[in-house]
């Protein structure tokens, strides 16, 4: 059974989000599972300088009724390697919008596992940065 990781803010829950969810629970299989992190304020407001909009238990909420997602995580680190370490997955979802620094040492720690990264595009017309500086342009 393949065991899929796949993390995300998840602020403004998007197109690019679902495609990434549904591409992964693809990924993982009928028999696999997806299991989601959701990055915490603190994560994210120590890499983006601001807060999300939604909250941490409102963005865990949104992530645990979209229907390809079997279990929902916090993630402490906006980087997913604690949660990788403590999970195991057998795959490690990248978005290629990430540094590649970032990606290649998913690769080193989960080859230790035993496991492999997958790196999804990027749907740059899907974003919540665009969707907000939209929204205010308005």
């Amino acid at each position: 059974m393949n065991i899929v990781y796949s993390y995300f803010v998840l602020d403004l829950v998007h197109r690019g989000h679902l495609l990434m969810m549904k591409n992964s629970k693809a990924i993982a299989g009928p028999d696999g599972r997806l299991i989601v992190g959701i990055v915490s304020d603190e994560a994210v407001l120590k890499k983006k300088g601001k807060l999300p909009i939604l909250t941490f238990s409102e963005r865990i909420e949104l992530a645990e009724s979209i229907k390809y997602v079997d279990l929902v995580v916090g993630q402490q680190s906006y980087t997913p390697f604690e949660n990788v370490k403590t999970l195991s997955p057998s795959i490690l979802m990248e978005s290629e919008s990430h540094d590649i620094e970032q990606i290649n040492e998913g690769r080193r720690l989960m080859k230790e596992l035993g496991g492999s990264v997958i790196v999804m595009p990027y749907f740059r017309d899907q974003s919540s940065t665009l969707i907000k500086s939209k929204i205010s342009s308005e």
